[in-house]
């Protein structure tokens, strides 16, 4: 099994755990970290694992998004390579050929969101506070968090979310559709063991193919929309409240937007 440094893919018996290991950045997701993960998700797949979880190391991250010192320089051209890296990532996280859980143990904005999105399950520890924060660096989600979040919570609290870059705790989350269930911290990873190998001892094949019946209910639209938000998030790049979104938040300070 290959070894990465900010990636671990674990496995007891048929379930995988995918845990993004960046704590000191909060799981933060760069370049690199992205092409980990679709080479460990593929990893997980050929090794026939029929449960996977995804979630991220220490206590106070999920994945808290994407890499906002990579993006803040992007061209038009760069960033779309960067949004095509990370609609591979969650396209394959969709289309994993077995269930796949969120295991949400903290914060989970922007990226992060996008990939619980893509997953089939979303269990949120208590301590979980979920965003499409991306607004507030003068961007829109651009790994599918515009077509798959309106799918799960509804139009309109997708456009407040979205619109509004509202964070949101665990208990409002679960309200709105947007997790399936909130665990106490320091349960969350035993509960979605629990679950995972539950899972993973049901039918593989009558999994599989409901989760493709499931997914097509969506493709034909949700397809091209993906493709229609990888252009629009890319063309924001160079534009003033893009840069001044960005380097406000590495800086740490209110963004004076146009």
């Amino acid at each position: 099994m290959p070894e990465w440094d900010t990636v671990r893919l674990d496995f007891n018996d048929d379930v995988a755990t995918l845990t993004v290991d960046r704590p000191d950045r909060l799981n933060a997701l760069n370049v690199e970290t992205l092409h980990v993960l679709r080479d460990a998700i593929s990893a997980a797949e050929s090794e026939g694992a029929r449960a996977l979880v995804l979630t991220g190391a220490g206590e106070k991250a999920f994945i808290a998004g994407a890499d906002i010192s990579h993006m803040q320089d992007l061209s038009v051209a760069e960033a779309q390579e960067y949004a095509e890296l990370g609609h591979e990532v969650t396209d394959m996280l969709e289309q994993f050929p077995a269930p796949v859980i969120a295991a949400m143990n903290g914060y989970a904005f922007g990226g992060g969101c996008e990939l619980s999105l893509a997953c089939d399950f979303r269990v949120a520890s208590e301590n979980a506070i979920i965003g499409q924060t991306e607004i507030d660096l003068g961007i829109i989600p651009g790994w599918g968090g515009t077509q798959r979040l309106s799918r799960l919570v509804g139009d309109e609290l997708a456009r407040r979310l979205i619109f509004f870059g509202e964070r949101i705790d665990a208990q409002d989350a679960r309200a709105m559709g947007l997790v399936g269930e909130v665990v106490a911290h320091d349960q969350i990873d035993d509960h979605v063991a629990e679950m995972a190998s539950d899972l993973a001892e049901r039918p593989a094949f009558a999994l599989q193919a409901a989760k493709e019946a499931l997914n097509q209910a969506h493709e034909g639209m949700q397809s091209a929309g993906l493709r229609y938000e990888r252009r629009l998030w890319s063309s924001l790049f160079g534009t003033h409240d893009q840069r001044e979104g960005m380097a406000a938040f590495l800086d740490e300070r209110e963004p004076e937007f146009n």
